[in-house]
C-alpha cells in the first residue's frame, strides 16, 4: 500500500479506478438497456393534489373501465361487475359474469372496453378462473383468464360470454394473477399474468405462462409476429417472461407496453416488456425474501436479463398505472402515475425518455387499486377496502 502514498504511479491508479467502479456497482447495478435503474430508496417530494368522490360502496374493487356517457364499469374482486352512473349511482350485479375462485388475491379482477365499443359493445374481463370452471379432464387449483363479451343495451348483464385465454398450467393457492389488459394500437391485446407464488422458477420457462406478459389477438390466437410463435418448448401466446406478478400496464405516449412488477420484499420495478425479452425474474431482483434473506443467489443483474427503468426499495406495493396525456394537469402532461397500496398514495414520475427526472408522492389515504385516464381526461382511482371509493383526481 505506500505505492499509493505521494505521486500515484499508473498502476496504483487503476487500482482505484477499479475500486471506485466496484464500490459504484455493488450500490446500483448496471443494465444492457439503460445507463443504470433509476432507484427510489427515500420518500420522494409529496405534490398537494386532491381527489373527489365518484362513487362509494363498491367491495374491493379491482378495476375501472369507461362507458359512453359519462359511465363506468367496475369490478368488485369477489365477483361482481357493476355499473356506475355520473352521479354516482351503483348499479345491482351484472348477470352473466363468469365464476371466478375468489381466494386470496384471486377472484374477478381487470376489465377493459373495446376500442370499438360505441359499434361492437365488447368488453374484456379477466380473472382467476377455478379449474371447475373448464370441465372434466382438469386438475385442481385455479389460473389467470381473460373473457370476452357483449354488454347488454340495458346495461344489466353480460351476453354470449367466450373465454378466449387460459394461463396454463392450472395451479394451487390464491397468489400472483397478474391480469391487467391492454389493447394495443393494432388491435391485440396485452395480458399481465403471475407467477403464482409457489411456481416463480417458471417464470423463466417458456413452455408455461407462468410468470409472463402475453399477447393475443381478440379471439385469442396467437399473432404470427409473436416471439416464440413457431420455436419448439415455447408457448406461442408469450411476449415477454421472466416477470413476478405484473398488476399495473399500459400504453405509454410512445406507443409501447409499459408495466410494473409488484416485487416480493422490496424490488418492486417499473419496465418497458419488448418482444422476447426476459425479465430476470427470479434470478435477478432488487427484493429479498419475506423475513429477509435472498432470492436464489442473491444478484440483480445477468447477461441476457433486462434492468428495470425504475426500482422500489422498500416496495410500495405498486398497483396500477396510467400516463397522464391530456391537459386535465397543468405540467403533468407525459407523467406516469402509479398506484400504491401500502402507502396509501400516487407516484408521480416524470420522465426524459426512460430516465426518471423526478418523483413525487400524491396522498389518497388509501390503498389504491386502479389508475385510469378517462376519455374526459382525468385521472380516476379505485381504493381497495370493504367500502371502497372510484375516485376523480384533481390539480
Amino acid at each position: 500500500m505506500n505505492t499509493l502514498r505521494g505521486a500515484t504511479p499508473p498502476v496504483a491508479l487503476a487500482v482505484l479506478a477499479v475500486l471506485a467502479a466496484a464500490a459504484w456497482m455493488a450500490s446500483v447495478a448496471v443494465g444492457p438497456a439503460i445507463a443504470q435503474p433509476h432507484a427510489s430508496t427515500s420518500p420522494p417530494p409529496e405534490l398537494r393534489w386532491r381527489t373527489e368522490g365518484v362513487a362509494r360502496g363498491l367491495v374491493h374493487p379491482w378495476g375501472v373501465s369507461f362507458l359512453p356517457q359519462g359511465r363506468f364499469l367496475v369490478t368488485e374482486r369477489g365477483g361482481t361487475l357493476r355499473v356506475v352512473q355520473p352521479d354516482g349511482k351503483v348499479s345491482d350485479p351484472l348477470a352473466g359474469v363468469p365464476a371466478v375462485a375468489a381466494t386470496g388475491q384471486g377472484g374477478l379482477l381487470d376489465v377493459a372496453t373495446d376500442s370499438g365499443f360505441a359499434g361492437n359493445r365488447t368488453v374484456y374481463l379477466c380473472y382467476s378462473e377455478p379449474a371447475s370452471a373448464v370441465g372434466a379432464g382438469t386438475s385442481g387449483g385455479s389460473g389467470t383468464a381473460l373473457a370476452r363479451a357483449t354488454l347488454s343495451d340495458d346495461l344489466r348483464a353480460l351476453q354470449n360470454l367466450t373465454v378466449i385465454f387460459r394461463q396454463q398450467p392450472k395451479v394451487g393457492g390464491g397468489l400472483h394473477f397478474g391480469c391487467r389488459i391492454v389493447e394495443a394500437k393494432d388491435g391485440t391485446l396485452y395480458l399481465s399474468l403471475g407467477d403464482r407464488g409457489s411456481r416463480m422458477d417458471d417464470a423463466q420457462n417458456l413452455a408455461t405462462h407462468i410468470g409472463k406478459g402475453v399477447r393475443i389477438t381478440k379471439d385469442g390466437k396467437a399473432p404470427p409476429d409473436n416471439p416464440f410463435v413457431g420455436k419448439p418448448g415455447a408457448l406461442p401466446e408469450v411476449w415477454s417472461y421472466g416477470h413476478r406478478n405484473q398488476q399495473g400496464a399500459t400504453l405509454g405516449p410512445d406507443g409501447a407496453l409499459w408495466t410494473h412488477e409488484h416485487g416480493p420484499q422490496g424490488g418492486d420495478e417499473i419496465n418497458r416488456p419488448q418482444a422476447g425479452r426476459n425479465h430476470g425474474w427470479p434470478v435477478i431482483t432488487y427484493g429479498e425474501r419475506y423475513g429477509g434473506g435472498p432470492i436464489g443467489e442473491g444478484i440483480t443483474a445477468k447477461a441476457g436479463m433486462e434492468q428495470p427503468l425504475l426500482y422500489w426499495r422498500p416496495s410500495i406495493a405498486a398497483s396500477g398505472m396510467a400516463f397522464i396525456t391530456s391537459d386535465r394537469y397543468p405540467g403533468a402532461r407525459g407523467h406516469l402515475l402509479v398506484g400504491a397500496l401500502r402507502s396509501g398514495e400516487l407516484r408521480r414520475i416524470e420522465w426524459a425518455g426512460n430516465r426518471v427526472v423526478a418523483e413525487h408522492r400524491v396522498r389518497i389515504g388509501a390503498r389504491v387499486r386502479d389508475v385510469k385516464q378517462g376519455p374526459d381526461g382525468w385521472i380516476y382511482l379505485l381504493t381497495d377496502k370493504p367500502d371502497g371509493e372510484l375516485l376523480r383526481l384533481l390539480p
